[in-house]
């Protein structure tokens, strides 16, 4: 990485604990408010007391045993989608994951705007891997998602994306790596911002085209709220996982790449007060259809010392087809296996926050959609632009 943004990712990781959030810390906190909450001394808290201390107490316990009977013959009842785990800061990459093309080889710091300048904000969509492919993926509406920028006191613009650091197949799938018993993930995904908008790529095959207008100001806060985003939200993820294609269906995971990346940056411009225009807004989604998940555990209690080892072999097996570098027939072979795997066996495994969860799958399995999410309303309540 070069330029602003290799600085950026590197300020996000500092020596210290391991990234994800310390739940204790949350858990000791609500045991404080409880505490605190059960002391309020007169009042509701206090008449109950009073009660118990005048008699009541073996009725009062013999109801919360009921309760707590009952409650325990209740099936545990999972919220859905599981939500996107955030972290406390962005881990160095491993050297062992390379990217074939650089990530973000033109990187340059977000600038700090003139608080009264107009910035033209533009939507940009282009067919993945144009570079490489042409419009080829753009038939099947495979598209990627951008942020374009216009200053119109110096009129330079940029661009502003969030995409994967070693490519889409490393953030979907883990290394077997022979030395190491559970599964080697290269997956991370950051913003990228850098200056200039590439006309021709956005165009020919795609779209480039004004959303918004907004103040400097505006755009210093959200240049703010990015890097904030980007420090916390560190990893990528392909699927959305829904009950069935069905309107309304349950959805048991979201996923988190670029066209997520966009649609976070333009909710927050809506809070900041931005006002859209009204035109039409499409975005690539791959879903995975399945059955309610069934969660696994994570790489200690599956792959650890003590942990299950058929269970640990059955999702080495299934990500087994899935590696690298592999010859035509090694190719064709693999297609076979997961075939077998995904539509015959209807089985998937998901590695979702650090944890691995089975997905009984479900016809149609998956499906690649290319649809309407609107662009936001503007927040009335704020002011600024």
């Amino acid at each position: 990485m070069s330029g602003g943004t290799g600085a950026w990712l590197r300020a996000c990781s500092p020596p210290g604990p391991p990234p994800w959030r310390n739940s204790a810390g949350a858990g000791s906190t609500g045991s404080r408010c409880m505490a605190q909450a059960g002391n309020t001394g007169p009042g509701v808290g206090g008449q109950w007391g009073a009660g118990m201390a005048r008699g009541r107490a073996p009725w009062l316990w013999a109801l919360a045993m009921l309760w707590q009977v009952a409650a325990a013959g209740l099936p545990f009842q999972r919220q859905w989608p599981i939500p996107y785990k955030r972290f406390s800061f962005r881990p160095a990459p491993d050297p062992y994951c390379q990217a074939k093309y650089t990530f973000c080889p033109t990187g340059s710091p977000i600038p700090v705007m003139k608080g009264d300048d107009v910035i033209e904000v533009f939507r940009l969509q282009a067919p993945v891997w144009e570079f490489k492919y042409g419009d080829l993926l753009g038939h099947l509406k495979i598209m990627h998602d951008a942020i374009g920028f216009k200053s119109t006191s110096t009129g330079k613009n940029y661009t502003m994306e969030w995409y994967e650091l070693f490519q889409l197949g490393n953030c979907t799938f883990p290394h077997l790596r022979p030395e190491m018993n559970a599964p080697f993930w290269c997956n991370q995904g950051a913003a990228c911002f850098f200056e200039g908008i590439d006309d021709m790529h956005w165009k020919e095959n795609g779209t480039l085209v004004q959303v918004a207008t907004i103040s400097g100001n505006t755009f210093n806060k959200m240049a703010k709220w990015v890097k904030e985003d980007n420090e916390t939200g560190i990893y990528y993820e392909t699927w959305t996982i829904q009950a069935s294609p069905e309107k309304g269906a349950e959805t048991w995971f979201e996923s988190y790449d670029c066209s997520k990346f966009v649609l976070r940056t333009y909710k927050k411009l809506a809070e900041l007060g931005a006002d859209f225009k009204k035109i039409e807004t499409n975005y690539t989604r791959i879903f995975l259809y399945s059955g309610e998940p069934t969660y696994l555990g994570n790489e200690t209690s599956i792959f650890g010392p003590t942990g299950n080892k058929t269970l640990a072999l059955d999702i080495k097996r299934f990500y087994y087809p899935f590696k690298p570098h592999l010859s035509t027939r090694e190719f064709l072979l693999s297609l076979l296996k997961i075939f077998d795997a995904v539509i015959i066996h209807r089985q998937f495994y998901l590695f979702y926050n650090f944890e691995y969860w089975f997905l009984p799958m479900k016809f149609p399995f998956i499906k690649i959609t290319y649809e309407e999410i609107p662009l936001p309303n503007r927040n009335r309540t704020i002011s600024g632009l």
